[in-house]
């Protein structure tokens, strides 16, 4: 399949706030589909820039018996529809060097998983497609050792680099957000997102189920903003309860529009 054309992303650098959100993984056309729908609307409303993103496959799950994807190339087709009809740029994990020439074809950001940030020869495929490549800062990573992940990737391709906060291992079950690390990782020059929904993750559960305070999204989301993020990621989905990934640390769809509607009142202050 010919690499498609990348979808216009010159909003992540206009210094307008800008939302990556989508439901954790591709598991069904339907709840795609239908999410995608109602971002692109309430984007239009708000006139608030978004990326789509969902995972076409997950490869880092605590269980053996964890759902992993409904297939690789059904999935990654459902991902080129969401682009294709809704017009909105796209963005998928990948977890090898194979993987990123593949899903290349399909979307408009590859984003590097945390747990592999550190993966040379995974940062320097994704960034020879072409495509910018969004860097999930590793759990077990400081803010200032991200910038030989951007080096890694600026130098070999022309897509860019992004870096993307989502909390720091603390004891064994929980996660923090140190909000130093924004404006730290601001000083590389490249676009800085939190991740508000898997920083609120409790992995390592003991029943191979990792978990989350959903509750506290909106604390982290507005703290972000107030500290200079330029974009936030919220993985949201119809009925988290239900999904197959991540439910525990998804937002419910309908509950997004209220919170970014504070969230940019709070942005608009801070002119």
């Amino acid at each position: 399949m010919a690499q498609g054309k990348n979808m216009d992303l010159s909003f992540v650098d206009s210094g307008s706030l800008f939302l990556i959100a989508g439901p954790c993984a591709v598991e069904s056309e339907s709840v795609i589909m239908t999410t995608a729908e109602h971002l692109v609307k309430m984007s239009e409303e708000l006139n608030l820039s978004i990326v789509f993103k969902s995972s076409y496959k997950k490869a880092n799950r605590t269980s053996l018996n964890s759902f992993t994807g409904i297939g690789d190339q059904k999935a990654l087709t459902i991902l080129k529809k969401v682009k294709d009809d809704f017009g909105i740029p796209v963005l998928t994990d990948v977890h090898s060097a194979e993987e990123a020439k593949r899903a290349a074809d399909y979307v408009d950001v590859l984003q590097i998983p945390a747990f592999l940030c550190r993966q040379t020869e995974l940062l320097v495929a994704a960034a020879k497609t072409g495509k910018p490549v969004n860097i999930k800062k590793g759990q077990f990573m400081s803010p200032e050792s991200m910038g030989f992940a951007v080096e890694k990737v600026k130098k070999s391709g022309k897509g860019g680099a992004w870096l993307t906060e989502r909390g720091t291992t603390f004891g064994y079950g929980d996660l923090v957000v140190d909000f130093r690390g924004i404006p730290t990782m601001k000083n590389f020059g490249v676009p800085v997102v939190l991740d508000c929904t898997h920083s609120v993750q409790q992995p390592n559960k003991a029943q191979g189920v990792t978990g989350g305070r959903p509750e506290m999204i909106s604390t982290l989301a507005k703290a972000g903003v107030a500290v200079g993020v330029d974009g936030l990621f919220i993985e949201t989905h119809p009925n988290p309860s239900e999904a197959l990934s991540d439910g525990a640390n998804m937002m419910k769809l309908e509950e997004l529009k209220p919170l970014l509607e504070e969230i940019l009142r709070i942005k608009s202050s801070l002119r």
